[in-house]
């Protein structure tokens, strides 16, 4: 590992992921959304559900049982089928690791807060007995990391994550593929589950507004906007930049200057998403609570 991707705040680190899991009472959570009906007696549910979840090829740890003979002999490569029961929240996780989101001016890169904004959730969504799906855009495209029903399947993916990170770090100069590209291929792997991404928006391409609305058509979508301190609130001064491309100047910000209004929440919910402005400068508890407050409704 180089000594940048050492830092804090710059790399992830999985035993920090595994702790957010105590940023949230998981014992209250199941209270609000196991209650039985009035009338009823509650009780333990059992089996693997009755509604397809997905359909996708096999990998390590899948259990061998669950091998979809039609899909198999169709395609000639081991396929297995997965099952949910209807009342689950299955969240499929997108977090945005391309070139523009390694950059940071207070506690963590924009990725970093991606991350851990992301995994914080989906401890959420296992403690209210879902499952959760992570993947990852980066400048070599985008990557489906797997699912996880459990903390203990959850833990191998935060490993897969951890890497991808490391090699978005690594990958200096890479290129920056519009983030449809990533919407759009992950959208197919996601089964019938909702979607949740956190990005920083930049980059979207020209075909975004199209799929994100395709996208929030079909399923529930929430967008994690995450951004830096400095881009929300600049203070006064004078600041040398350089942009990808190549192109170099200076950005004065004078004193009292107004931030700059955006309009992206604004765009983001006419296309049908819900959205939640994350400062990539919050510690991980005021994220949590930021995250439990928005997503308050129930599943």
């Amino acid at each position: 590992m180089s000594a940048q991707a050492s830092v804090p705040g710059v790399d992830l680190d999985v035993e920090a992921l595994m702790r957010l899991r105590l940023l949230f009472s998981g014992a209250s959570a199941r209270r609000l959304v196991g209650a039985p009906p009035p009338g009823t007696l509650p009780r333990r549910r059992r089996g693997r559900g009755v509604e397809t979840y997905d359909v996708r090829p096999w990998s390590e740890g899948d259990d061998i049982r669950r091998l979809d003979r039609n899909a198999t002999a169709r395609t000639g490569a081991p396929h297995v089928r997965t099952f949910h029961d209807e009342r689950e929240r299955n969240v499929l996780y997108l977090v945005d690791f391309r070139p523009s989101m390694l950059f940071g001016t207070r506690r963590a890169f924009r990725s970093v807060a991606a991350a851990e904004a992301v995994v914080a959730s989906a401890w959420r969504t296992l403690d209210m007995q879902g499952r959760a799906g992570l993947a990852a855009a980066t400048s070599s495209g985008p990557h489906f990391l797997g699912w996880a029903a459990s903390g203990r399947a959850l833990a191998p993916l935060l490993d897969k994550l951890v890497s991808a990170h490391r090699d978005a770090l690594a990958a200096t100069g890479g290129a920056e593929p519009p983030l449809a590209e990533a919407l759009d291929t992950i959208d197919a792997a996601a089964g019938s589950a909702a979607m949740a991404v956190a990005t920083g928006l930049d980059a979207p391409g020209q075909r975004f507004d199209a799929v994100t609305e395709r996208i929030a058509r079909r399923r529930d979508l929430d967008i994690l906007l995450i951004a830096d301190r400095f881009e929300l609130a600049p203070p006064r001064g004078v600041y040398p930049y350089r942009t990808r491309e190549g192109e170099a100047g200076r950005l004065r910000v004078a004193r009292g200057a107004a931030p700059a209004t955006d309009g992206r929440p604004a765009r983001l919910r006419r296309l049908g998403a819900r959205v939640l402005q994350i400062d990539a400068g919050l510690d991980a508890a005021a994220m949590a609570r930021a995250l439990e407050r928005f997503d308050g409704r129930p599943f």
